[in-house]
């Protein structure tokens, strides 16, 4: 990304380092250490040793963070691709309460032999999927981000919803 300079910083015994100057002019600093979590600080430029605050993640908390990020970076990534290719558009497409398809495996759906289209990530909660398989379960409430034709996509909106 132009005018983003990451620096990633192996610390020894503790894990990485990684600093990113924010547009306000602030660094923002975290650490991953080796047993996971995350160790995020505030610095101000002016004084780059006194962190203004800090955060301290559990591996649990630093995981629903990541997912909080990560899952509409993911979506939007696969929407710039779909502008890419002519003919090629994505959608996110519940999974209703009602569906054949809650409880089943993604494979079930056939989405890509019936349809054409592909399923990239299965969006759940806070949770993304990236990449699913087809023993990837389905649950009422999941969102699937999905790339085909739009006919396709509508074909797959339909047999998701039991009406296809």
């Amino acid at each position: 990304m132009p005018g983003m300079d990451l620096e990633e910083t192996l610390l020894p015994g503790v894990g990485v380092r990684y600093e990113l100057e924010v547009d306000s002019g602030q660094l923002l600093g975290i650490v991953v250490p080796r047993e996971g979590g995350a160790e995020i600080s505030v610095y101000d430029r002016r004084d780059p040793d006194r962190a203004r605050g800090v955060f301290r993640l559990s591996p649990e908390q630093a995981d629903a963070v990541a997912e909080v990020l990560g899952a509409p970076r993911l979506t939007q990534r696969f929407a710039d691709l779909s502008k890419e290719v002519p003919g090629l558009e994505s959608a996110r497409i519940p999974v209703r309460p009602g569906s054949p398809f809650d409880g089943k495996a993604l494979g079930d759906t056939r989405a890509r032999t019936l349809t054409g289209c592909s399923i990239v990530a299965i969006v759940r909660d806070a949770d993304v999927v990236p990449s699913p398989g087809p023993e990837d379960p389905l649950h009422a409430g999941d969102v699937l981000v999905a790339i085909g034709s739009a006919t396709g996509l509508e074909q797959l909106e339909r047999r998701l919803s039991g009406q296809g």
